[in-house]
């Protein structure tokens, strides 16, 4: 289990979880969905070492339609018995690069703590200096995410113009609005996760957009911290588990929709296990 130092660490201290009983099998085809369903491709990472035959698809999607309102509930579906899910509003990020604060947003929601996305994102303190980038196009420097958002919010990650945030910040905003019981760090196990879900607590991961796998990096932040990096970088909500699958609120599109385990662990693992559990 590994938790960031710095000057947040002190703060920052994980909780212990206790094991909860397991679930029920069910086939995935039972579980609610929420739209039609719409084929995604896995993108091969270039340093795969998974020994597994490199699929033509992994998981299926279930996008529900567009809110008509800014924030809307989740459609109340009966869950087969085995499922727990979340009651998590589901809103759309409202910058560009916000999906941190979108999923943070609805998790301090489920909870009662409604706050805009600009009133949360002022805490998060942005670094706006420009990355010094390689003649490769890699970026050697750059903010440190861990202590700041780095870049424009209203940037491009492939533009290098814009990033993201990590959990320490998150989580520092959770705490102080509302949820003084919220924990993260990195190196959390997949079964904390689900162990916490069935719980009814929403956790907000770290992945990838739509859950691709393109090339990791890693830079050297200003402040000298290593930062491993995606410029795919992606943070969503989880709403809900079953045995075989975790329902995702997604900012990026204002949808929800249910992700099989095995993909969601793989992408998650690119961020190190990182979460912040609402509780």
């Amino acid at each position: 289990m590994t938790v960031v130092t710095g000057t947040l660490a002190g703060s920052l201290l994980l909780s212990p979880v206790r094991q909860q009983p397991a679930m029920a099998e069910a086939s995935v085809a039972s579980l609610p969905y929420t739209g039609s369903a719409t084929s995604v491709l896995r993108i091969k990472h270039p340093i795969e070492i998974e020994a597994i035959p490199a699929p033509t698809e992994v998981y299926e999607q279930y996008v529900a339609p567009p809110a008509p309102a800014p924030a809307r509930m989740a459609a109340r579906v009966s869950a087969p018995a085995g499922y727990v899910t979340i009651s998590v509003p589901i809103y759309k990020q409202t910058r560009a690069l916000n999906c941190e604060t979108g999923a943070l947003q609805m998790g301090l929601a489920a909870y009662g703590r409604y706050y805009s996305q600009d009133a949360l994102f002022a805490y998060e303190k942005p670094d706006l200096r420009r990355p010094v980038i390689s003649a490769n196009g890699t970026v050697l420097q750059w903010g440190d995410p861990y202590t700041n958002f780095v870049g424009s919010v209203n940037g491009s990650e492939t533009a290098l113009t814009g990033y993201g945030v990590y959990y320490p910040v998150i989580l520092s905003i959770a705490r102080s609005h509302g949820l003084p019981n919220a924990y993260g760090g990195e190196g959390l196990s997949p079964a904390t996760i689900y162990a916490e879900l069935a719980a009814r607590h929403p956790v907000e991961v770290w992945v990838e957009a739509r859950w691709s796998r393109p090339r990791m990096g890693t830079w050297t932040a200003w402040d000298g911290r290593r930062i491993r990096y995606s410029l795919a970088e992606h943070a969503v909500t989880l709403s809900g588990v079953s045995a075989t699958s975790v329902r995702v609120n997604d900012p990026q599109f204002g949808s929800q929709y249910w992700v099989s385990k095995a993909p969601f662990e793989t992408v998650w693992r690119d961020f190190h296990h990182m979460p912040v559990i609402f509780r």
